[in-house]
């Protein structure tokens, strides 16, 4: 059976565009981790990139947001997009002539970061833009399909290009890439109403915003948890290059490959949301995948087996993608329309807000008690995470339902449920 976000034609052509474009991105993360760990032999160096290409996101994200809900979305993803690609042709440039230097690519991740501070709100709202609401659901676990897809395929792709020709193709790979979202973004045919021009101050807006997310328990859980794992969690990639390297004796195949497990077990993760249906029940996934990513993170750290660090890390690939995708598609669902961008921000800072404090955080950790011992650590507190979410569900499914009902993807009444803001 067809995915009913298939249906639409700017959908597709979305789809498409992204699916090249994220084969080019997880290549340059995989080239630019290992260019700095070639370069510096340095875990804390390792985690101050990933800082600089990720605190921008933590520090704009909401101005984004207030954009996302006033601006025309595809224009300024046009932009974001177009600024992308000059970021990666320069990182070729720089690798292919020989002059890289540490500071060139700390400079030019704060650029990335910059950029992707706007261009994650504006792609999150645009959603509703080339589907229904009613297909959201579907659009958000084919969209979780390709980025898996893409770390599938990208990191595995850039282990044999960084041994057989180095991290300046996989750059120069990935500057084409844009060339397909962007004239997919261009092809498209959108009809948007025009929203009327707010008089009301960007921090106003900002702080309308926040109280409204923070107000309604679901939206602030969903989020606190999504904050929390990434934080000591997801900046378990930057530590790759360590594990690949130095614990399982490999090199650029050996990072590759591991991290194209966590690909495969994050496109399982996202096969499986895409065989749901509807939203109701996600919540208990939420929790049940934090802690399964928890669990493979506490498994992987001390792992000297390469074959069993490749299960343990598609285990901590499908948690990841699942906690993400059905925390993105509860918050979409609920979301009042008016609030989407703002909403939306605060998922991004939440999953890339956090990441670059994560980043040095796993970063200077590990440098004092070992890449092992750090994520041994950033897994039990995601376990613990997950746990303390669980035992909210009951109160957090009973103010979600009228909502799910409201909007149609749920049979039942609202007049017996009282609906609280908490």
């Amino acid at each position: 059976m067809t995915p009913p976000a298939l249906q639409y034609r700017n959908y597709r052509l979305f789809f498409g565009g992204q699916g090249v474009s994220l084969i080019g991105t997880w290549m340059q993360r995989i080239a630019m981790g290992w260019l700095v760990y070639r370069l510096t032999n340095s875990a804390f160096l390792l985690g101050l990139v990933g800082f600089t290409s990720q605190i921008p996101i933590f520090l704009l994200t909401p101005f984004a947001g207030v954009l996302a809900d006033r601006m025309n979305r595809r224009r300024v993803l046009v932009v974001t997009q177009t600024l992308a690609m000059i970021q990666a042709f320069a990182l070729t440039a720089l690798v292919l002539t020989g002059t890289t230097a540490v500071w060139h690519i700390v400079c030019l991740s704060v650029f990335l970061g910059i950029v992707d501070a706007f261009d994650m709100p504006m792609r999150q709202s645009f959603m509703v833009e080339i589907v229904q609401r009613k297909d959201l659901a579907s659009a958000i676990a084919l969209n979780s399909s390709i980025v898996n897809c893409a770390q599938l395929l990208g990191p595995s792709i850039a282990g044999i290009m960084i041994a057989s020709m180095g991290e300046g193709m996989c750059f120069l790979f990935n500057g084409v890439s844009y060339l397909f979202v962007i004239g997919s973004l261009i092809a498209m045919k959108i009809t948007r109403e025009e929203t009327e021009k707010s008089n009301i101050h960007v921090l106003q807006e900002i702080k309308e915003g926040f109280f409204y997310a923070f107000g309604f328990k679901p939206i602030k859980l969903i989020l606190l948890l999504l904050a929390l794992t990434s934080l000591v969690g997801s900046p378990y990639r930057v530590m790759m290059p360590v594990f690949a390297r130095d614990i399982l004796q490999g090199g650029p195949h050996t990072l590759g490959f591991l991290m194209g497990g966590a690909g495969v077990g994050a496109l399982a993760g996202s096969i499986y949301l895409a065989s749901r249906k509807g939203v109701p029940g996600l919540e208990k996934w939420i929790a049940l995948a934090a802690g399964l990513f928890g669990i493979g993170l506490v498994g992987f750290s001390h792992s000297h087996i390469f074959w069993l660090s490749l299960v343990l890390v598609l285990l901590t690939g499908f948690g990841m993608l699942v906690q993400m995708a059905s925390s993105n598609t509860v918050l979409q669902t609920v979301v009042e329309e008016e609030k989407r961008g703002r909403v939306m921000s605060l998922y991004a800072m939440a999953i890339r807000g956090m990441a670059p404090f994560g980043s040095l955080l796993v970063g200077g950790a590990a440098s004092k008690i070992g890449a092992p011992n750090t994520l041994m650590i950033s897994g039990l507190l995601c376990i613990l995470g997950s746990i303390l979410f669980a035992k909210k569900l009951p109160a957090l499914r009973e103010m979600v339902r009228p909502i799910y009902v409201r909007m149609g993807v749920l049979s039942g009444t609202t007049s017996k449920i009282r609906f609280t803001k908490r």
